[in-house]
């Protein structure tokens, strides 16, 4: 008999579901699961992704001092402290497999992103989660959840899937207020969306125990090429760079990543127009019944009655070719989270919720 065996807490992940993308017998099928942008990447990363094809031979740099130059430029921060990974995910994974195992805790919030809790038990860590306050971050439950095995607090700012954010006074206090072993991650994928925010930065030029991690997923339609960065005290920087794989990102990710930081008003445009979706969407769910938080980021998260509404809203949605994301588990059963589409697809959400509730638009 085999005694091949993985170790503790692998077992214990259940695998990550990203947002479905086809429905079986539907045609015309609008996917809205997945917080990608509607207006796809920039135009001349599609052309920079192109050009590198034919050194598709050549390994990529191992630096990434192009890319990181370029970030470093238009956010006024230091490239050398700036670590560029496979997404953002590869950050976080990075910062455990650093930072946490076996007898250590990486503390998180009850909504926060799933890769929070996957990656502290791939590094054999154990996952501490605390509650929020109306689906919105408590530092005084972080503050509580804390203990001398805690190595890594994650939160999302703006969070996924609530949509919710807390102020820099807040983050600060959090900051502070850790225990001398732990680190603060700050995971900014959704930064971009909030108008002149700088993701945490000042906060972590300040103190030697905060780190953060951005994506070009978002904001920037660049999902499909993974690819994100992390930006934090040189000591921490360091010390991700030396579990970093040397050829992580890709020829085509790295050039498309450059042209899509430099075009600061393409980035600007997109972000206007989510904003004003975002707003007219909340809205319009608003009038029918269909409330949900202020949003800071490309989603909203709509709120049923009980869980069985918002199932049946979203069965109801996917008979109109929609797809959105049920949240149950991210301990939200009572909602569904909409990405913030272009007008067509948020017009097609109002109609098919009104639908739904048997109410004229």
């Amino acid at each position: 008999m085999t005694q091949i065996a993985p170790r503790p807490g692998i077992l214990d992940i259940e695998l990550y579901q990203g947002g479905a993308a086809h429905l079986a017998g539907v045609s015309n099928v609008l996917k809205l699961s997945s917080n990608e942008n509607p207006l796809g990447p920039n135009p001349r990363a599609i052309e920079a992704i192109k050009e590198t094809a034919a050194h598709s031979h050549r390994y990529p740099s191992s630096d990434h001092a192009a890319l990181r130059s370029a970030i470093g430029e238009v956010t006024g921060l230091d490239p050398d402290r700036i670590i560029c990974g496979a997404g953002s995910d590869e950050i976080i994974t990075f910062l455990c497999q650093a930072y946490a195992g076996p007898g250590d805790e990486v503390v998180y919030t009850e909504h926060g992103f799933a890769m929070y809790r996957i990656c502290a038990l791939a590094a054999g860590a154990t996952p501490i989660e605390v509650p929020e306050r109306d689906r919105v971050t408590d530092v005084d439950a972080i503050l509580a959840g804390c203990t001398e095995r805690t190595k890594l607090v994650f939160i999302a700012n703006p969070n996924n899937p609530t949509g919710t954010m807390i102020g820099e006074a807040e983050v600060a206090r959090l900051a502070d207020g850790l225990p001398p072993q732990a680190l603060l991650v700050l995971d900014g994928a959704y930064a971009e969306f909030v108008d002149g925010f700088d993701a945490g930065a000042a906060i972590i030029n300040a103190r030697d125990n905060v780190v953060m991690t951005r994506t070009f997923s978002k904001l920037y339609g660049l999902a499909g090429l993974r690819v994100g960065w992390g930006y934090g005290p040189a000591h921490v920087i360091d010390v991700l760079n030396r579990v970093r794989g040397p050829f992580n990102v890709s020829v085509a990710a790295l050039a498309a990543a450059e042209v899509s930081i430099r075009d600061t008003e393409y980035a600007e445009s997109s972000r206007l127009k989510n904003a004003k979706w975002r707003s007219w969407l909340s809205g319009a769910l608003a009038e029918l019944g269909v409330p949900s938080d202020t949003s800071c980021t490309n989603f909203i998260l709509v709120r049923f009655a009980d869980q069985n509404e918002a199932e049946a809203c979203d069965s109801h949605l996917q008979s109109q070719g929609l797809i959105v994301r049920k949240v149950a588990g991210y301990g939200l059963p009572k909602a569904l989270r909409i990405t913030v589409g272009d007008e067509t697809a948020c017009r097609r959400i109002v109609a098919a919720v009104a639908e739904f509730k048997g109410k004229s638009t």
